[in-house]
């Protein structure tokens, strides 16, 4: 085997190798001789098939699997020979017109990871900004579950504002029902909203055992397409009419949530509230940590990388304008910002380098259990029938695997440098550390901004059942308690109002999966062993 070097400049490589054709003739043959024995073939006894006939039926396959195991070796030898560290894998090519018995010349080009001296973390100052949790937010945290948990019980007389109505509704188009606009005894809350413009309204003055038909008209984007815009009628039958009953906030109001006692529910609440809050600390912390290390450190980047990070940033960006209220501003928007992102992606990567370079002079490791739960939870992405298929995927790609690891991999890594930090504490409001999250920092953005932020995103595709609403108390609430608060099941559900547009996410975030770059090239797989299709959109919930 022969392997020549054409090009060295700054982190790109380029080799030209060869494998001469004897080598390849020899290791055909002893694959041909190993699988003699097991071959079947009408007219010989079992382990008697000549070799000549087994490399007339299989020898083109043979051959095939032969070859891309020299070139899987060659570019191990490749790579061990010139002590490379590949940024990504390599990109090899065989030359055209290559055929039984000739040379196999291959092309091989590559980026390499910069030499990167592990920064002294002696010195670091970190400000820790801790938001105290304040009685007044607990009590308040209490009082949304209390209100969530609202009681109805059965009234006489008409249903007024903020009275439940159980009723059976049917809607029609021109008279025609259409599908999912029918429901039973169905618990509806005038005034909460859940439904439709115009739905609730009609049904004050409402007596048990009446009957009424109601006009509604959709909205325009509203999510059935066959519903947008159109006028509908809906025939209501009420069974029941109730009032919202007092409640009160008590350790019998506790205990129905499943709790001992009210000073336990407050306990609870008070832990969810300070984990939230220490939730944003630290990502302020980590904020100012990399911003530190960025500040620091300037040194060159595989190109490759960078453009890899670049498209993720790309089609995020892309695919979130694209369900903005007006799209092509959002798009002409983030197009105007393109060089800014990929100063942000080479951000990204510069960090990831440097965030695993101290990883590795430090002996910050991703133990064997972490990732094994890393794939197992990554694999829940996927069909059950698939998660088998992925988790052997990601077993056989290096570079699959340090995708997974990379983003516990820098957790780890930074903890380790908060740990070593001179810190200080400061309280400030739980607005300042928001603002401290999403400042820029010496007037230049570290974070992937957001299309069009100032514009409302479009609003999602409802599920064909509106959810029902979760109380903010604990996932030990009993159901039937949530009952009175769910959302119509059906066409009258009305779309969820747009969100606001989320936090910037920091692209000071390393997520750099090449920080852990394979040493080796990984070889090819063949397409049976691709990772599984994940599963359809909709089986997943969006936020």
């Amino acid at each position: 085997m022969q392997i020549v070097e054409t090009t060295n400049e700054g982190l790109k490589r380029a080799y030209t190798v060869t494998i001469p054709a004897q080598t390849i003739s020899e290791r055909v043959e002893g694959e041909i001789k190993k699988i003699a024995p097991q071959v079947k073939m009408p007219g010989f006894r079992p382990g008697k098939v000549p070799a000549n006939l087994v490399k007339k039926m299989h020898g083109e396959a043979i051959h095939g699997d032969a070859l891309n195991e020299m070139i899987r070796e060659a570019m191990d030898k490749l790579v061990a020979d010139n002590a490379l560290r590949p940024a990504m894998n390599p990109d090899v090519s065989l030359g055209e017109g290559y055929e039984q018995g000739k040379d196999a010349e291959l092309t091989v080009s590559l980026e390499v990871l910069p030499q990167i001296e592990a920064p002294s973390i002696e010195g670091l100052k970190l400000e820790k900004l801790v938001v105290p949790v304040a009685e007044d937010a607990v009590t308040e945290a209490v009082e949304r579950i209390a209100t969530q948990q609202q009681r109805f019980e059965t009234k006489d007389g008409e249903a007024a504002d903020g009275d439940q109505v159980i009723c059976d509704f049917t809607g029609k188009l021109d008279g025609v029902e259409f599908e999912g606009g029918k429901a039973e005894k169905q618990p509806i809350v005038i005034g909460s909203g859940n439904l439709i413009p115009g739905f609730e309204e009609q049904l004050i003055g409402l007596k048990a055992g009446d009957e009424r038909v109601i006009t509604v008209t959709f909205p325009e984007d509203y999510q059935a397409e066959q519903l947008k815009g159109k006028e509908a009628t809906f025939d209501i039958v009420a069974h029941e009419i109730k009032a919202p009953a007092e409640s009160k906030i008590d350790d019998d109001f506790a205990k129905e949530l499943g709790l001992e006692s009210l000073e336990q529910l407050q306990g609870l609440l008070k832990g969810q509230l300070e984990q939230e809050t220490a939730g944003l600390t630290r990502t302020a912390m980590k904020r100012s940590l990399l911003d530190q290390l960025a500040a620091g450190h300037d040194f060159d980047v595989p190109p490759t990388m960078v453009e890899a990070e670049f498209s993720q940033i790309w089609q995020q960006l892309t695919h979130e304008a694209g369900h903005e209220e007006d799209p092509e501003a959002a798009l002409a928007e983030i197009e105007a910002e393109k060089d800014d992102y990929r100063k942000i992606a080479e951000r990204r990567v510069r960090l990831g380098l440097l965030l695993s370079e101290i990883g590795q002079a430090n002996g910050v490791e991703v133990s064997q259990q972490e990732m094994s739960m890393l794939v197992s939870q990554a694999a829940q992405q996927y069909r059950p029938e698939d998660r088998q298929r992925f988790m052997e995927y990601v077993a056989n790609d290096p570079m699959m695997a340090a995708q997974l690891r990379a983003p516990l991999y820098e957790d780890k890594v930074v903890d380790f440098l908060i740990e070593k930090a001179d810190v200080t504490e400061r309280e400030v409001t739980r607005d300042e550390l928001q603002a401290a999250i999403e400042a820029d920092t010496d007037g230049e953005t570290t974070e992937a901004k957001k299309p069009a932020a100032k514009k409302a995103p479009a609003k999602k595709p409802a599920a064909k059942k509106a959810p029902a609403k979760k109380a903010a108390a604990s996932e030990e609430a009993p159901a039937e308690e949530k009952a009175a608060e769910e959302a119509p099941k059906k066409a009258p559900a009305k779309k969820p109002a747009a969100k606001k547009a989320p936090a910037k996410k920091a692209a000071a975030s390393a997520e750099a999966g090449a920080e852990e770059a394979p040493k080796k090239a990984p070889a090819k797989k063949p397409a049976a062993k691709k990772a599984p299709a994940k599963k359809p959109a909709a089986a997943k919930t969006e936020d």
